[in-house]
């Protein structure tokens, strides 16, 4: 018995030491961690600062929105209160006596012949710079990124006798060239990122096919750089519809050629006379609206499209 005796103490400490480390691990869990609270006011912080930002950026549009279902009346006793009642009246008023239906439909049909133009050209010359190599290639490229930093006001009034000279002043036909002239380098320097992303080894195998150059862009290589069209094409078409200098500048004639932007600045002016907030707002409403169903219909796409071209 004297033989097994000093046995024991040795198998307990041996079953004891394997809980210690877990023990310690526990322990060590338990205790507070500095950068563990510092990220948590962090976090808070940030998500206080994103709630403000959703506040301001939301905030204008839905007062926008709620004022037009009210009387004017209501409006100039309480500009930021709720609708007392609806009044839908404003937005027939806005449709048919200030000519918005007719604004925005001049607006559509300008960005019918200006955003495919734009997305056309643009993407062409964007897949010849990202593709090919040739002498003035970088020059190229450099150009149309620094057509994006020119203002556009140092160039209106040339552009404004060379629509003249050609006939093309107070013309759709003038209002869509400038808008592809102005939309143009942005869309070239988006998409030569984009077509640099793309496999070049599926161009070069159409190629070895047999297909030329144009049957490749536009059956391959167009078709695969559908996410970065869908969101430079969004992009275009917020800044083309709320385009409000050129058709200043190049559309000088009102009237039923006016677009939705003019006909919404001659609105704020003849309804500020008149007394007619609710029809104002109410055209603010219907010149919102678009840009709200295209960006909430293709926001995935748009997300897509832009982490897409950034990572290769």
């Amino acid at each position: 018995m004297s033989a097994t005796q000093p046995a024991e103490p040795a198998e307990k400490a041996a079953a004891e030491a394997p809980s210690q480390p877990a023990a310690g691990v526990a322990a060590a869990a338990k205790e507070p961690k500095g950068p563990g609270t510092e990220g948590g006011t962090l976090n808070v912080f940030a998500n206080s600062f994103l709630v403000l930002w959703v506040v301001m950026a939301a905030g204008p549009l839905v007062w926008v929105m709620v004022n037009s279902l009210r009387d004017s009346g209501d409006i100039q006793g309480k500009p930021f209160g709720l609708p007392t009642a609806f009044s839908f009246e404003n937005f027939a008023n806005a449709w048919s006596d200030a000519n918005i239906g007719t604004f925005a439909l001049n607006s559509l049909i300008i960005l019918a012949g200006s955003l495919p133009g734009t997305m056309l050209l643009g993407s062409m010359a964007a897949y010849v710079i990202a593709r090919f190599t040739f002498p003035g290639n970088r020059f190229i490229y450099l150009l149309f990124a620094g057509g994006m930093m020119f203002p556009i006001i140092l160039a209106v009034v040339p552009l404004f006798f060379v629509m003249d000279n050609f006939g093309l002043l107070d013309t759709r036909q003038g209002l869509i060239l400038a808008y592809i002239a102005y939309s143009l380098p942005f869309t070239t320097f988006f998409m030569t990122a984009f077509f640099r992303t793309l496999p070049g080894s599926i161009a070069e195998a159409a190629t070895i096919d047999g297909a030329s150059h144009m049957r490749t862009f536009f059956q391959i290589m167009l078709p695969m750089a559908k996410p970065g069209l869908i969101s430079i094409g969004i992009f275009n078409f917020l800044g083309q519809w709320n385009q409000y200098f050129l058709p200043l500048a190049l559309n000088s004639e009102h009237g039923d050629q006016a677009l939705l932007t003019q006909g919404l600045a001659e609105l704020s002016v003849n309804q500020g006379y008149e007394g007619d907030w609710g029809a104002l707002f109410a055209g603010l409403t219907i010149a919102m609206v678009p840009i709200l169903v295209v960006y909430m219909v293709f926001q995935r796409q748009v997300q897509e499209g832009l982490t897409a071209g950034a990572v290769k």
